[in-house]
This record gives C-alpha cells, structure tokens and sequence, in this order.
C-alpha cells in the first residue's frame, strides 16, 4: 500500500509541476525561476506556463513550440520506449498476416520507421522466422519476405497470447507526457469564440458569463436545471470552442499489455501539418476530444475493458477523452446510485490523476485531464452530498426561457425546418401556454414543428403553420391528465 501511496503522490507532482520541469530539463527556466512561477501559480491559480510567460520568463511562442510538439521519429528501437522481442512478435504476427511483403509493407503497418523495421527483420531472418523470397535488386528495400514454418508456429502461439495485429504502441511514461503537454488547462476560452460556437442556440447573456470563466479554468462544470432546455446542446456545443488539436496513440504498452485507445467512433482526425517522415506515426493528430454519455454510463464503462478472445484491453472513456471534453449527460439516471459513480471521480476531479487495473491485479496510473460536465434535470442535493459539489467549482443553473426568448427560439426552429411563421399561429401557441400555466421549454418549439410537418406529410402538402395545425400537435405532444 505505501509503494502505491508513493506512486500516487509522485504522479499527483508529475501532473501539477511537468511543464515547469520540462523546461527546467531543456534549461530554458532556471529553478529560481520556477520556484518563482510555483509559488505565483498557488497563490493566484492558473496554468503554470501561462504565468512563466506573465513573469517574462518565457515567451508564448516558446512555450508553443514546446507543447504543441510533434512526436518525435524514433530512430533506435530504444527510442520506442518497448522492448525488442515484443516488436519482433508484433512484425512476426503482422508477417502471418501478409504472408508475403516488402518492408514498406511493413513500414506502414507497424508505423515504425524502415531502419527500425529492417532490424527487426533482420532478427527474424537470424531465427530463421522469416526468408527472403525475391527481389527485384541488390537493395533490401526491394526484398520479398515470407514467413518460415518455424514462423508461422511462433505466430500461432503469439496468437493465442494476444491477437492485437495493429501499428506499433507507445509507452506509458511517453503516453503520460504527451497528454501532460497539451493539457486541455492550457486552453483559453475568449467571448466572442463561445459566442459563435453557441450562436445557434439561444443564450441568455448571463448565462454566457457564467460559461466563459468555467470553461478557461479547465475545471468541472456542474449544469442543472429543469428537463428540455438545452443543457445536453450546450455542452455538446462547448466542443466547439476547445481550438487546436492533440496526439493520441493507436494504443499503449503496459507492463506486457497492450491497450487501444485510438477509437474512430469518438475521435475525429486532423490533417497532419507536418511533412512525412518527421513524425512518430504511432500517433494521431486529432480534434479535441467530445465524449458524451448517458444512461448507459457504469462503473465498469469507467475501467479497462478486457477481451477474453482478442486478449488485450480497451481504453475507458475518460482515458479516451483526455485533453478534450468528457459530457455526462442525464446525470443520475444511470443503472446505479449516482454516489456510487460520484466515488468513482474524486480522486481523478481533486488529484487529476486517476488508476487503472489489469487483470493481472496490476494498478497504474494515467492523467486525468479533461474538462468533465455533468448535466442533469435532477435536483442536485439528490444526487450528491454538499461535500462533494463543493469540490465542483462551476455549478450552473439552465432555467425555462423567457417569453421573449421562446419567441426566437421559435422563429429559428422554424427557419431550420423550412416553416413559413405565423404571427397569428404563434400568439395562439402563447395563448395555451398563459391559459394553461405550462412552462415554455426550449424543446417545444422544435417538437411542434415536427408534429406539424408530420401531419403536412401525411395529407400531402406543404408545412404550414396554422391555428389548427398547432392546436392538433399540442394534444398529440402533451400528456394529458385523467
């Protein structure tokens, strides 16, 4: 227990001081300086690379260059941070795979360079796993090889341990440092940027203030209000404001492990904005990440998924998230207590760190850096102690629309839908809502429009908005009391 304790805490260092140390490595800060940069950044807050800039200890477009850094090419298979026989099983498998290939072939599976496949290779060919079966000059590069029976044996027991057939992982400790460099606490949020990427919502300008701020701390947002208001589109909107892009692995190596993080469902890719050749291609260059789930949320969606067939890991989708945003949404609605999950996140929300375990009983720890919003229609005090939302900086409150703020949201419904507006239709419409005493939530608008053209659809013509067309979608939409 105290090895783990001692992990916790250096991981907990790591994660708070690394630019700083970083820099200190590169000898671009002194200590003094970064003691200096310490104690300003506990006394005022604040990512600490912004306030080494503050002090004119370091230039904005240094630091760049530093964070913003491309993986560098490794040029030795110590440089890869994994171990020789381990990349010689991996090509081995990827040879039973091809069966015959050049070692461009090769190059582009593994994503390792030539001079390191070659090597491999070579090693192969000494163990007598694989044979040169042509070529069509003197020069390696043209070589045909094939995998030897020996080979395909070996291939076949690799197998068995684990069927990853994919591009070549990175380490943990490199994987650790790259999500460190480019932490989502570096990005700053200005208010003409969230302005635009919410400019198809319609925002009370209170609420844009209370936004800003909280998404510049980097720290967990807290959205709540009553059901239908748009807190789920706020938050996927958000999104839309977090600018640059990040590196993530195909997958990572750990402790004879391999886990994918890489998903194609939740990570979008970027164009590449450097040459071919300058950079490990073990990497993606994506978006930030936005992961949004729901109900189906458990604690086991939070931990390694294990398969049994494939024998290596998927990564949980907080690991997935790292440096972009990680939504959940209908907060405690899920299948379990909603404290049992809210347990599961104070270490990683307090620490930003968070520990992972493999079925070997193995604990690790990876960073845990990504803005984290919960949104609900539940009462807060329901769902967590006072305790715990204390350790929520931002909690925001998403209430009805006004009057006046239904009758935009009604009007952009409409202009999204292709529905001529209707003064007369829409006063009506208002006239229910008085008589009645029902609340105007921001979903409605859209919901009766697509009554609306339902019905046109149905009898058809064209989509209009009538006196008797929103009297009928209001008694198909509401439930009645009976």
């Amino acid at each position: 227990m105290a090895d783990e304790n001692e992990e916790y805490l250096m991981e907990t260092r790591f994660s708070a001081e690394h630019i700083g140390l970083k820099l200190l490595e590169k000898k671009i800060i002194t200590e003094q300086q970064f003691e200096d940069a310490l104690r300003r950044q506990k006394s005022r807050g604040g990512g600490l690379g912004d306030v080494l800039i503050e002090l004119g200890y370091l230039t904005e477009e240094r630091l760049n260059q530093l964070l913003n850094a491309f993986p560098s090419v490794p040029k030795t298979i110590e440089d890869t941070g994994l171990d020789a026989s381990f990349l010689a099983d991996l090509v081995l498998k990827h040879s039973l795979s091809l069966r015959e290939f050049r070692l461009a072939d090769m190059v582009r599976r593994v994503k390792l360079p030539l001079s390191i496949v070659d090597s491999i290779v070579e090693t192969l060919q000494r163990e007598k796993m694989l044979e040169v079966k042509g070529g069509d000059g003197l020069a390696r590069a043209t070589y045909r090889f094939s995998i030897t029976g020996i080979g395909e044996n070996r291939a076949a027991g690799l197998l068995e341990i684990c069927r990853y057939v994919g591009p070549a992982p990175v380490s943990l400790s490199d994987y650790r440092e790259k999500v460190l460099t480019q932490s989502i606490q570096r990005v700053v949020v200005n208010p003409l940027t969230l302005k635009n990427a919410l400019s198809h919502l319609v925002i009370n300008p209170d609420l844009l203030k209370a936004l800003g701020p909280a998404l510049t701390s980097g720290q967990t947002i807290f959205l709540y209000g009553p059901t239908g208001n748009g807190k789920s589109s706020i938050a996927e909107a958000i999104g839309n404001v977090l600018p640059g892009t990040i590196f993530v692995p195909y997958a990572v190596y750990v402790e004879g492990e391999l886990i994918t993080v890489f998903d194609p469902v939740n990570h979008v890719p970027a164009p590449s904005e450097t040459e071919d050749g300058k950079m490990d291609h073990r990497w993606l260059q994506i978006r930030r990440p936005v992961i949004m789930t729901g109900g189906e949320l458990t604690l086991r969606t939070l931990d390694l998924e294990f398969n049994p067939i494939s024998k290596f890991y998927i990564a949980p989708l907080q690991m997935k998230a790292n440096n972009g945003l990680f939504i959940i949404d209908d907060f405690g609605r899920q299948q379990i207590e909603p404290k049992m999950l809210l347990n599961r996140w104070i270490v990683p929300l307090e620490k930003r760190v968070d520990f992972l375990t493999l079925h070997t009983g193995m604990k690790f720890s990876i960073p845990f850096d990504q803005l984290v919003i919960f949104a609900t229609n539940l009462k807060p005090m329901e769902l967590a102690d006072e305790a715990f939302l204390r350790r929520i900086r931002y909690k925001i409150f998403i209430d009805y629309p006004s009057k006046e703020d239904f009758e935009v949201i009604f009007r952009k419904a409409c202009e999204m839908k292709n529905v001529a507006f209707d003064p007369k239709a829409f006063q009506f419409l208002q006239d229910i809502y008085e008589k009645l005493g029902i609340q105007r939530s921001a979903n409605h608008p859209r919901d009766l429009l697509e009554h609306i053209i339902d019905q046109s659809r149905y009898y058809g013509q064209e989509p209009e908005l009538t006196v008797e067309g929103v009297s009928a979608a209001w008694e198909q939409n509401f439930i009645k009391n009976f």
